[in-house]
């Protein structure tokens, strides 16, 4: 009966870190649709949302640490359980940086000469990639998927240096461009944080199935 009421625990665990990130892939849509057209509306309602994915950070917290204290679970159940608990926070990191850009993104709305820079879709773009790779092969339990977002990131690092170059060069041409740029260089440090943590969670999923630690974990 132990292990029965174990398993239902966390079969009911995966479901709340699946809930979690599809919170997380709304918010994510919702910022990608807000900076391509500055819309101060969309970004307030995406900072009021992400106290949702907060609280159910919390609840899946306490969830673990109860299971751990009352269930003594096996080995491999046990770095299940401790995984899911590094994996709830790098998510919720990752929804509080959606929360940081949309910040910039209504500050945006306030500033003149406000051109995005090139690349920046395609970062964006990339970085969506990850995350959602990263709740699949939570789901799926693949390691294969896993590993392709690890992969991915060098992506992100080279976009963040070209972009990074662009606005530099038209800071130092323009001065009356430098507050947008300054915005878009915050932004898109934001996006290079958020890949980092999708990749932390690859790393994660892949110690859950492999028991093997990724150096950087």
């Amino acid at each position: 009966m132990t292990r029965h009421l174990f398993m239902q625990e966390l079969r009911e665990l995966n479901q709340n870190v699946i809930r979690m990130g599809s919170l997380l892939e709304k918010s994510i849509n919702d910022v990608i649709v807000a900076l391509e057209k500055l819309d101060a509306s969309l970004a307030t309602e995406i900072i009021k949302n992400d106290d949702a994915i907060d609280d159910l950070e919390h609840q899946i917290e306490r969830e673990c640490i109860a299971m751990i204290a009352k269930q003594q679970p096996l080995a491999t159940d046990l770095r299940k359980v401790t995984s899911i608990m590094k994996i709830v926070t790098d998510v919720e990191r990752i929804a509080d940086h959606c929360a940081d850009i949309s910040e910039y993104i209504i500050v945006l709305t306030k500033q003149s000469n406000v051109i995005a820079p090139k690349n920046l879709k395609e970062m964006v773009n990339v970085m969506k990639s990850m995350v959602i790779e990263t709740i699949d092969s939570f789901v799926e339990v693949d390691g294969a998927k896993a590993n392709q977002v690890i992969a991915k990131d060098d992506i992100v690092d080279n976009y963040f240096a070209s972009i990074s170059n662009e606005l530099t060069e038209i800071m130092q041409g323009n001065k009356e461009a430098i507050p947008a740029c300054v915005s878009y260089l915050m932004i898109i440090k934001y996006l290079e944080r958020m890949a980092d943590h999708a990749t932390n969670i690859a790393e994660w999923i892949e110690y859950i199935i492999t028991g093997t630690m990724i150096e950087g974990n």
